[in-house]
């Protein structure tokens, strides 16, 4: 019974950030187990480039580092923040979900060229919380029960956590930048006067992972609690 309840919980989980948490839940595992390691994965042009190892591109993203608190941490706003896009503003829109991915990911290969970062995961989950709380703007946060503020100002408090816990925060602030390039050409550039749309999504994504038909079971997060956690619950303004 247990088994089929987690199983049912599971593929509620939209695609996209099934497929995404998974494949970090399972690369970590595979790390843990020694089955690889990670100067397997980590981004390197040159062995990129040179040695043609293209699975890198996509493997920096897949691994954030050894399973402890860091690990958890990263893990859980990126399965809530990913999963609460996909169920909110990209509801019904898996294929520009799907673009925003390579979007980001693109962009973050191109700045991790100079930036000397070998693996971009936590950038990316920045990426996403960015997006999100630009998106939500009236939802007040909550953090570690300490700090009250509205969503936006979200990724600015994780870079701060971060430096009390002594990481770098070129990883957060590449998260934000990236965040903050797609946030403006998606959502701020076409509505301006004389204002285009940059982005659009490939005919081909939309021919594969958009389809009419939605679950009738589909159950997703409540926006109501969008931290769902201590560090990063909240609330909409006036609920």
């Amino acid at each position: 019974m247990a088994y089929q309840s987690l199983r049912l919980e599971y593929l509620q989980i939209p695609p996209v950030s099934r497929a995404y948490t998974t494949a970090c839940v399972l690369t970590t595992a595979a790390v843990q187990l020694e089955l690889i390691t990670p100067f397997q994965l980590y981004f390197n042009p040159e062995l990129i480039f040179k040695h043609f190892q293209i699975w890198r591109l996509i493997t920096n993203f897949l691994f954030f580092g050894p399973v402890g608190f860091n690990f958890l941490f990263n893990m859980i706003f990126l399965y809530r923040y990913c999963r609460m896009l996909e169920e909110g503003s990209f509801r019904g829109r898996t294929a520009d979900f799907v673009f925003m991915f390579l979007f980001g990911g693109f962009l973050m290969t191109i700045f991790g060229l100079f930036v000397s970062l070998v693996f971009l995961g936590q950038a990316f989950t920045i990426m996403l919380v960015y997006v999100w709380s630009r998106r939500n703007p009236y939802v007040r946060m909550n953090f570690f029960g300490l700090l009250n503020f509205q969503a936006p100002f979200l990724p600015w408090v994780l870079m701060g956590f971060s430096l009390l816990l002594g990481n770098s925060i070129i990883v957060d602030l590449l998260g934000i930048a990236v965040g903050h390039i797609y946030y403006f050409l998606e959502d701020v550039f076409p509505i301006q006067p004389g204002g285009i749309r940059i982005l659009k999504t490939p005919s081909i994504l939309k021919a594969i992972f958009d389809t009419p038909d939605e679950d009738p079971n589909y159950n997703p997060l409540p926006e109501e609690r969008p931290g769902g956690f201590a560090w990063g619950e909240g609330q909409r303004l006036g609920g």
